[in-house]
């Protein structure tokens, strides 16, 4: 196994669950409905089970995890920020040409400009000096701009140490793979930025793992998790936006027949008062 592919995996995993926290119940509800019912977006489903096994039970606890846990604790925080933000900034090239494609021409502009500032200014990218000049990062992926332009994700597919993947976003990091600078870099140099971005994902997620644990069926729960959060990059957050507000509406609705009830109550015991008070002798 490569450390490459190990790294991929932890990234894509770290984000996965990181976008499906919130929404935890919701997604264990979905994940019973499609156990019983079959999920056409997965129709690989056995293989892919038992790609996750090993992925979750044996790449991350034998490998991922105790590497992350090691890197945090040796690699003073400075540092770390550092190759973060330097490996970020590789991304910005690709962010510019993945957001003009979408038609978003100013966020596109932003990317450049945080590529030249941080570049160079931020010395080659460890300072975030963009930033602090209030330009703030907009990632996306070419698998984002083919989903705005239509194209369907395709079969759900769990690789081996790669983790959560599908046809559509497969293809994307092959593309965002050859923008300057990443089609020009070494292969170590390739590497170390995946692996720097898939340690800090994964110790960002070791706070989160007991979501996972407490999860009805934690493949079931990864794939719906995986879904939601490529609507969500797709649309902008506007699939969350309609979540929220379907929620808001079935909470008002409640709401609404609560308080019918009460005013029917209430009307009920004001008609009780009333025959009393007009029952002779009272």
């Amino acid at each position: 196994m490569s450390l490459n592919r190990a790294a991929l995996f932890s990234l894509l995993f770290s984000v996965v669950i990181l976008g499906g926290c919130a929404s935890q119940n919701a997604e264990q509800q979905a994940a019973a409905e499609t156990n019983q019912q079959g999920d056409p977006r997965d129709p690989l489903e056995p293989v892919n089970r038992l790609m996750w096994d090993f992925n979750w039970e044996v790449l991350d606890t034998y490998l991922i995890r105790p590497v992350t846990v090691g890197y945090v604790t040796v690699m003073p925080q400075f540092a770390r920020t550092g190759l973060v933000n330097a490996a970020n900034n590789i991304q910005e090239p690709a962010n510019f040409f993945n957001n003009l494609f979408q038609g978003k021409v100013d966020k596109s502009m932003d990317s450049l400009t945080r590529f030249v500032v941080n570049s160079t200014v931020g010395i080659f990218g460890t300072i975030d000096v963009a930033t602090k000049m209030g330009i703030e990062a907009e990632e996306e992926e070419f698998g984002e701009v083919l989903g705005v332009w239509g194209v369907d994700t395709g079969p759900f597919l769990m690789l081996p140490a790669l983790g959560p993947s599908d046809p559509r976003s497969f293809s994307g990091n092959v593309v965002d793979g050859m923008y300057y600078p990443m089609a020009v870099l070494n292969s170590n140099f390739a590497i170390a930025r995946y692996v720097i971005s898939a340690l800090e994902s994964r110790a960002a997620l070791i706070e989160q793992e007991q979501q996972l644990e407490q999860a009805i069926d934690d493949y079931a729960f990864v794939k719906n998790a995986y879904f939601e959060n490529l609507e969500f990059r797709v649309t902008d957050g506007k699939s969350g936006d309609k979540a929220l507000d379907d929620e808001q509406l079935e909470s008002f609705e409640e709401f609404e027949s609560m308080l019918g009830d009460y005013e029917a109550d209430a009307v009920s015991e004001e008609d009780d008062k009333t025959e009393v008070q007009d029952e002779p002798g009272r």
